[in-house]
């Protein structure tokens, strides 16, 4: 019997295990540069019908293997319901001492955080790992480059990894199935919702499910609540969802019950491209065009000239600079030539609560400011709100903008190579004159939804309960 055990764990060990008629080949990464010191488990699903001649589909996993996702997987390539498809089973990393005792968990470091750090791990670390390998056969593991070959899962921790990898990286996820997601007050999970009302939409399928029972820990907040504000936020901005609410807690049970469903829904379509939702965002619906991008200037554009961290209102009335150590914008009125009544007044939006890469930003005409920052362009009106966020050119590239440039119908943007990204927006050139008209808050009584709202008329100055 002992004999039969130290076998059995000896079978457990080898690398690479047929299971059915797939696949899962084991591997480890190590020397990770992104999480160093950390070693992340993998596991790689291979189905019977990859012959490595054309690159396959890709589905990752967080927390490993769950909700029976190979077997699944399995059937619906079998029936036809989903394109061959290479599976990534990704454990959260972990940091060994000398020993090889574990000493940290890495997982809530790495999952709850809400920078593209974490997208930035699978695409130069994890992905490229897999593409060494080479399954039983001797055929080389290759994927699909193209988003809407793409899928990521995770649940609680995972599943606003999953979510946010695809939601800061579009061009590398196209499809993404949160579970019980921790869309709470963790590592800034709950702010999440805010984003995607603000953001521009991105081309996403998007999968959430949660229980009314699920209150892991009320430390945070409630997760099911969490996920509804998400839910939302999504519904807002325009995204093509999908939504199970259920009686269920904080746990695999309900996720593996409609595994199958969701990916079958995930999947219908393919290979047609997802494409981005229209926004309610009255603001971004102003200036976002339909179906555009970034593209590189194929003709030679003059950068402006900078006034480094400051930037001042077309008839030199306003300035604005950069406040060092925050996330603010300090407000200068010009009175004669002299900058007077400095305050901090615009307030910007980061991810993981850290502090911006602000660069350069220009008013347009309208007397909205457009600040490049790392979290996107941020779009803020007269009242120093951020209204809108865009995304920025090249995702993934870490750029060092030099300067905005808004014309009539477009914005440009230099990076340091003086090399132009322009893109079409419903915005005009700054002019100089008059400033436009700054408009005056107003003050409402805001009752329930069954009853009217009253509104006072305009005035000037400060109110209580300005819009």
């Amino acid at each position: 019997m002992k004999r039969f055990a130290i076998m059995m764990l000896m079978l457990a060990q080898v690398a690479t295990v047929l299971a059915g008629q797939y696949e899962l080949i084991s591997d480890t990464l190590t020397n990770s540069k992104i999480y160093p010191g950390t070693t992340h488990a993998l596991q790689v699903y291979v189905p019977e019908k990859y012959n490595g001649q054309e690159p396959a589909c890709l589905y990752v996993g967080l927390d490993g293997v769950l909700c029976n996702a190979p077997t699944v997987i399995d059937t619906l390539i079998a029936q036809g319901k989903m394109p061959v498809t290479i599976g990534v089973f990704l454990q959260p990393g972990v940091v060994h001492d000398a020993m090889g005792n574990v000493v940290r968990y890495n997982r809530s470091n790495e999952f709850d955080r809400t920078s593209p750090l974490f997208a930035e791990f699978l695409e130069k670390e994890v992905l490229p790992e897999v593409q060494k390998l080479t399954d039983s056969k001797g055929n080389p593991i290759r994927i699909s480059r193209h988003t809407e070959d793409h899928m990521i899962f995770g649940l609680s921790s995972g599943g606003i990894a999953a979510f946010m990898a695809a939601w800061h990286r579009p061009d590398l996820f196209s499809r993404v199935f949160s579970g019980v997601g921790t869309f709470v007050g963790m590592r800034g999970g709950n702010e999440v919702p805010m984003f995607v009302r603000k953001g521009e939409p991105r081309a996403l399928k998007v999968c959430l499910q949660d229980g009314t029972e699920d209150a892991w820990n009320p430390l945070f907040g409630n997760w099911y609540e969490g996920n509804q504000m998400l839910a939302s936020a999504l519904d807002f901005a325009g995204y093509k969802t999908k939504f199970d609410w259920s009686d269920s807690g904080h746990d695999v049970g309900r996720a593996t019950l409609i595994f199958q469903e969701v990916m079958e829904w995930m999947w219908e379509g393919w290979p047609a491209d997802v494409v981005p939702g229209t926004t309610k965002n009255d603001w971004l619906s102003k200036v976002l065009v339909p179906d555009s991008e970034w593209e590189l200037a194929d003709t030679v554009v003059n950068m402006p000239a900078s006034w480094g961290n400051m930037v001042y209102y077309p008839d030199m009335s306003l300035a604005v600079k950069e406040a060092q150590g925050s996330n603010c914008l300090n407000q200068v009125i010009v009175d004669d030539g002299q900058n007077m009544y400095e305050q901090p007044f615009y307030w910007l939006h980061s991810f993981d609560n850290a502090q911006l890469e602000i660069g350069p930003m220009e008013f347009d005409a309208d007397g909205n400011l457009w600040v490049t920052t790392n979290a996107g362009i941020q779009i803020c009106d007269q009242n120093g709100r951020v209204r809108g966020m865009v995304m920025l050119p090249c995702l993934g590239e870490k750029k060092n903008w030099k300067a905005i440039k808004i014309q009539d119908g477009a914005v440009i943007l230099f990076d340091e190579q003086q090399n132009a990204y322009v893109r079409p927006f419903r915005v005009k050139a700054p002019q100089g004159g008059p400033p436009p008209q700054i408009p005056r808050p107003r003050i409402g009584l805001w009752k329930s939804t069954s009853l009217r709202v009253y509104e006072s008329t305009r005035i000037r100055g400060f109110g209580m309960l300005a819009k």
